[in-house]
């Protein structure tokens, strides 16, 4: 008897579950956002008077040393701390040995910056601010970047764009890196996986913990991370997805388990690595180098080729290889390769691990990067927007589509900063996910009639 396999979906049809998957992927991210913002006012509302005048309370140390690139310590130089509501909090000037030490009054986010005008003469600025999380209890270190003017640098708004593109190139190709993985998730099962940030985090965390805990050099501490992302993306299939659906638990029910999960990641990481911020032992202070009116450090420069041959691998992967093919088959239509012989199960394991891989690789090359400089527990959760805005630009459940959207949004972020202040460059994610959600839910790559 001949088995006809299961016809696809209608056009029509396609086009609701596509609607309704966006709508309630926009309504969720924004309840999000909403809730975030309600226990930041709350946290700032319950936030405790200061003492009184005649009551002594020490605040929290922030230092560091000031020297070009040749290093010449620079004597003078007036660094600024600037409280969340853009006012300066204190000050300090650098001694005879560079150093400068700043006391802030409480725990929290400030930007350090460099006074341009207190320079000497003939000293370039190339990173003069510096946005760090201060926590209590530990002394807190900031790395500002000089260089010398050199006749070949362009310091005209049009070297300016270049640099800010070459930037945003960079940024894009980190968060195409760990969002990959995102999509593919998404094109194989339908799961909107909000857990997927908390697995950036963890994998800048393992290689953190093998690299400073453990002493081992940071290329092998960032193998071992995939590693363990990897491992970590199974568990999750196969303790938690594989038996939901199994059990015939829909897609908006995942989702919110996914949400409940990237809590319980969250702060399980928050238990063992609490809420400082910490720095890879190796390839932390590097010196800037200029490639035209593009100034790079090594691992900088690292980052972007390595992004590049990444993502040349995951292509090669899904076009030449026998399970990149079933990956996409299973993507294009579930049943349909189901009936063609093809191990979904085996596929669906498979793109969990390489998601939860990328992902760990895309948290190790952020932190590296200077871009966050640090490793903190929320940092995964920080991209997770600017994740869904690249996939979702590209096209939910295309590859291709999530490499193309996370540049497009890494450009735009990086590019904001000429006309919003650095503190709101990431406002353009927000906007590309709201704008495309609404004109063109399938993405720019996406196609309107299969799902995923």
């Amino acid at each position: 008897m001949h088995v006809h396999p299961p016809a696809p979906l209608p056009r029509d049809g396609a086009q609701r579950r596509t609607s309704a998957a966006a709508r309630w992927l926009l309504g969720t991210i924004l309840i999000m956002m909403l809730a975030g913002l309600a226990a930041t006012g709350s946290a700032s509302a319950s936030t405790p008077a200061p003492p009184p005048d005649d009551e002594t309370s020490s605040g929290i140390a922030v230092n560091g040393t000031l020297r070009n690139s040749e290093g010449t310590l620079l004597e003078g130089v007036t660094v600024t701390a600037v409280g969340g509501g853009g006012s300066i909090v204190v000050d300090d000037v650098s001694g005879p040995d560079g150093r400068f030490e700043i006391e802030v009054p409480e725990p929290g986010t400030y930007l350090f910056r460099v006074e341009e005008d207190t320079l000497p003469e003939g000293t370039e600025v190339l990173q003069g601010e510096v946005t760090r999380d201060v926590a209590e209890g530990r002394l807190a270190t900031v790395i500002f970047r000089f260089g010398e003017e050199r006749g070949g640098l362009d310091t005209s708004a049009a070297g300016q764009f270049v640099r800010l593109l070459v930037d945003g190139i960079r940024f894009g190709l980190v968060i195409g890196i760990a969002a990959v993985g995102l999509s593919l998730i998404f094109g194989t099962t339908g799961l909107t996986n909000f857990a997927h940030g908390d697995l950036v985090t963890i994998g800048a965390v393992v290689a953190w913990t093998v690299n400073v805990v453990g002493g081992v050099q940071l290329i092998p501490a960032t193998i071992i991370a995939i590693v363990v992302g990897g491992f970590v993306g199974a568990l999750n299939e196969w303790a938690i997805w594989r038996r939901l659906r199994r059990r015939g638990v829909g897609l908006i029910a995942q989702l919110v388990v996914s949400i409940g999960l990237a809590i319980a990641l969250r702060y399980l990481v928050l238990i063992f690595f609490g809420g400082r911020s910490e720095s890879f032992a190796d390839y932390t202070a590097q010196t800037a180098r200029s490639y035209g009116p593009v100034v790079l450090t090594d691992k900088d420069l690292s980052a972007i080729v390595i992004s590049i041959v990444v993502m040349i691998g995951v292509a090669l992967l899904l076009q030449r290889t026998r399970i990149g093919k079933a990956m996409r088959a299973v993507s294009d239509n579930r049943d349909l390769a189901a009936s063609s012989g093809i191990d979904v199960d085996r596929v669906v394991l498979f793109v969990w691990i390489l998601g939860g891989a990328l992902a760990t690789l895309g948290g190790v090359l952020f932190a590296l990067s200077e871009l966050s400089s640090t490793v903190q527990y929320e940092m995964g959760f920080k991209l997770l927007l600017l994740m869904f805005a690249g996939v979702i630009l590209g096209g939910l459940g295309t590859a291709y589509g999530a490499l193309v959207g996370c540049l497009i949004v890494g450009i735009l972020v990086q590019m904001s900063t000429l006309v919003l202040p650095v503190d709101l460059k990431y406002l353009g994610g927000l906007v590309v996910l709201i704008v495309i959600l609404v004109f063109r839910p399938q993405g720019l790559l996406g196609s309107r009639a299969r799902i995923g």
